[in-house]
């Protein structure tokens, strides 16, 4: 089992990932993961990893890429039902890229231990304590009713983190101006080899491969303290 030291390793290697790869390309890409497919098993088996990553994510990589162009050329023609009709697909495209783009980065081998410093500071001023909050993360995300997302968000008008769920691919800053720091995606594709219909095993397993030190970045960075 790899130690917290890796887990800062992972997240600093997907960090400059997508630095370099936002600089030059013109298109959307699959990232590549910050380790292999079977790092997270028993949690999250290879197989589900292989499957989620290169088939699903690359699915909305691939169509976003293709609902820009088609916005671009609607735009160009000033074709205005089009413009709105792409919404839909944009949304829910642009979201799964965006969500699967966090998510990958919020896990990590072994997972890096419970959170420190200002983010557990944070933590247990807005929910008592770190139970407290993965309790009502598990729970809120185990109601998700279909497909959709869990998360841990942090608000910057009132300075507090505070958790949302999300439907389907719907991105948590656009449609709620929560910061994401920390979500479990509850698509069945992301658990039903593994774990069939008993969701909640899932959902209480994954806290066992969290990345709290990609989430405390990404608390950092939203002006969190």
């Amino acid at each position: 089992m790899l130690t917290a030291r890796s887990c800062l390793l992972t997240t600093a290697r997907a960090a400059a990932g997508l630095q370099a790869s936002s600089a030059v390309r013109s298109k959307h890409t699959l990232p590549d993961l910050p380790y292999d497919y079977n790092a997270l098993e028993p949690v999250i088996s290879a197989e589900i990893m292989q499957l989620h990553h290169s088939k699903h994510h690359a699915t909305y990589v691939n169509n976003l890429n293709v609902a820009e162009e088609k916005l671009q050329e609607a735009v160009a023609k000033n074709d205005v039902s089009s413009v709105i009709g792409l919404h839909g697909a944009l949304k829910f495209n642009g979201g799964g890229h965006l969500n699967h783009s966090i998510f990958w980065q919020n896990l990590c081998p072994g997972g890096s231990g419970e959170p420190e410093g200002a983010l557990l500071e944070a933590i247990n001023r807005d929910f008592g304590s770190f139970q407290n909050m993965k309790d009502k993360l598990s729970a809120s995300t185990v109601a998700v009713q279909g497909s959709g997302w869990g998360w841990l968000g942090f608000n910057k008008a009132s300075g507090k983190l505070q958790i949302a769920a999300c439907a389907n691919q719907d991105p948590l800053e656009a449609t709620t101006g929560l910061v994401p720091l920390f979500g479990i995606d509850v698509w069945e594709h992301a658990y039903y080899l593994q774990y069939k219909n008993v969701r909640p095993d899932y959902v209480k397993a994954i806290f066992q491969v969290a990345n709290w030190n990609d989430v405390a970045a990404r608390f950092s960075a939203a002006g969190g303290k």
